[in-house]
């Protein structure tokens, strides 16, 4: 035992005698690509859904790269509908309100129906109450 060398180090170490594994700390490959979304998983999930006989390393990094910024932009939006709303939890009705009032995302998940969300407040200006002639002289008499 050395007293110098601490077991959290991350230099390699060699076995006496030159051969053997190295006793390197495991780096994932989402932390290589500085993602939080598992690129292994995704990259596990590519390989069994056999879309392809063969794929690059880059592949499940780039979608893990996508997913990862779609899901962020939609939580965000979601997020702001919930402080506007005085909410601190984020429940489906904030994901449809930011979905729907946000033009791309609308258009990208246009045809996603979001369970419990509802729809977003609308009321056609056909069906507002008219603004009639002698409702406007009313107020008008009731002003002087």
């Amino acid at each position: 035992s050395n007293p110098s060398f601490s077991g959290k180090s991350a230099v390699a170490t060699m076995v006496k005698g030159g051969r053997g594994a190295s006793k390197k700390k495991a780096v994932s490959k989402s932390a290589k690509a500085g993602l939080t979304f598992p690129v292994a998983r995704i990259g596990k999930a590519l390989r069994t859904m056999r879309l392809a006989k063969r794929y690059g390393a880059g592949g499940p990094v780039y979608l893990a790269a996508v997913i990862e910024y779609m899901a962020a932009e939609v939580l965000e939006l979601a997020g702001n509908a919930c402080r506007d709303n005085k909410k601190k939890r984020v429940t489906p009705r904030h994901l449809v309100l930011a979905i729907r009032n946000d033009e791309e995302l609308n258009k990208f998940l246009g045809g996603v129906t979001i369970a419990s969300g509802g729809v977003l407040p609308n009321i056609h200006s056909v069906l507002l109450p008219k603004k009639s002639k002698a409702s406007a002289k009313a107020v008008s008499s009731q002003e002087v």
